[in-house]
């Protein structure tokens, strides 16, 4: 009789438990509008910022891939900045007038004759073998080129292949 009365208890505070912890989460309106889980602004603000900026990093990662796959090299020719990820060891030729700003990375000028690379930034020059400054943006001439030993991000603009 004592141990019947005791598990009659325990399942009776047990129950009270149960429904104090569900009345505590319905009183908090978690999720309700008033207080929401996520925010509109942060889905536009951050979210979708940081979603894109991984699905592009991805999309150059691969087109870069399937291009040495492949064997030959990727082209493009555009007239707003894109951005082109170089794999290491891989180098960017760009045709006369091309425009290079470097992101991420390191990466230094592949030049046949001086002067390489002319930094706009400064109003210099990197010559070859010359490491290139993050953000500043470079112009090139014919037979000019940026190669990256451990892997860069730039953005482009103009004609140029990747090899």
């Amino acid at each position: 009789m004592k141990k019947k009365r005791l598990r009659i208890v325990v399942c009776v505070l047990l129950a009270l438990a149960g429904l104090t912890a569900a009345g505590t989460m319905a009183a908090g309106g978690a999720g309700s509008q008033s207080d929401p889980l996520v925010t509109l602004s942060y889905l536009d603000d951050t979210f979708t910022g940081q979603i894109m900026e991984k699905v592009d990093k991805l999309i150059a990662e691969r087109n870069t891939k399937l291009a040495s796959e492949l064997g030959g090299g990727v082209s493009g020719t555009s007239s707003a900045y894109t951005a082109v990820t170089l794999a290491a060891g891989q180098t960017l030729t760009g045709e006369t007038g091309c425009e290079v700003l470097l992101r991420t990375g390191a990466a230094t000028c592949v030049a046949s004759s001086t002067p390489g690379l002319t930094d706009a930034t400064t109003g210099g020059s990197v010559n070859n073998g010359g490491a290139l400054q993050q953000n500043h943006l470079y112009l090139m001439t014919e037979s000019r080129g940026v190669f990256s030993a451990a892997g860069a991000t730039l953005l482009v603009r103009g004609g140029y292949t990747v090899k």
